[in-house]
């Protein structure tokens, strides 16, 4: 399985961006596929998740302002990240689980700069 992020950039305080991680190889039911983040000199953390059952799932500091789908006629998930701000600063990394066959698989981070 490989994941392909992208859609990071530069981004003005309150505009939004959309990341994109896109799967391919084999995978299996169930599954979920979770964004983290990670600024610098701080630890990576969980931003969203949403499972095969589209089930989503946002960490506190993004509630109400990220959106995660999932597109699986193309394996792909989306966050749509709203009213941005300097502290979403960070590089964005996807992963996707499969937890019954206890197998993990992460992208490449893509970099988001949130700044005037």
């Amino acid at each position: 399985v490989q994941l392909q992020a992208s859609g990071g950039g530069l981004a003005q305080p309150g505009t939004s961006l959309t990341l994109s991680c896109a799967a391919s190889g084999r995978i299996f039911d169930p599954y979920a596929v979770s964004w983290y983040r990670q600024a610098p000199g701080k630890e990576r953390a969980l931003v969203a998740r949403i499972t095969s059952r589209d089930n989503p799932y946002y960490a506190a500091s993004v509630r109400g302002r990220f959106a995660i789908s999932r597109d699986s006629a193309t394996n792909t998930v989306y966050l749509r990240m709203n009213r941005l701000t300097p502290e979403d600063t960070a590089v964005y990394h996807c992963k996707l689980r499969m937890d019954l066959r206890d197998l993990e698989y992460w992208g490449q981070g893509t970099q988001v700069t949130v700044s005037s």
